[in-house]
């Protein structure tokens, strides 16, 4: 029974047209980003890959990798923090990347790299194609990388 007086004083019911397009994917945003935590599942992770060089003599070989994932869709990108190791893998954690790939000397001498995922803690060592190659196809079908 809302009413107005309108130009002519006469009382007039108001019309209302409402329309929610963002309204309502900004709502299943947010229910989804408070259900997951912000752990989010590997295909919908805004950074899907992080690479942590253990120092800056290795961001070329990390700057190779990313360039490699990039091509194939990946999200990926460089700690380029001046941070030390774990805690460069600490802030990864809490960041909730689902991939870490870290490079040392070991890892470019072997052209691999040593992984550890959110869900699956320390996958051990992998060469750089296949990890791109197996991490490609765990994001098309929605899974999550294993071993």
């Amino acid at each position: 029974d809302l009413e107005y007086v309108s130009k002519d004083g006469k009382k007039e019911r108001p019309i209302m047209v409402h329309r929610a397009i963002f309204g309502s994917i900004e709502r299943f945003f947010g229910i989804l980003v408070e259900n997951t935590a912000g752990d989010f599942p590997v295909w919908l992770s805004p950074v899907q890959l992080k690479v942590l060089p253990v120092t800056d003599d290795f961001r070329p070989f990390c700057e190779d990798v990313v360039k490699k994932a990039k091509a194939l869709g990946i999200r990926a990108e460089i700690d380029s923090s001046d941070d030390r190791l774990g805690k460069m893998i600490r802030n990864a954690e809490l960041e909730k990347i689902p991939v870490v790939a870290v490079v040392g000397q070991k890892e470019i001498d072997s052209n691999q790299l040593a992984i550890r995922t959110r869900k699956g803690g320390d996958l051990g060592s992998f060469a750089v194609e296949d990890l791109i190659e197996k991490l490609s196809d765990a994001i098309k079908v929605g899974k999550e990388l294993k071993a």
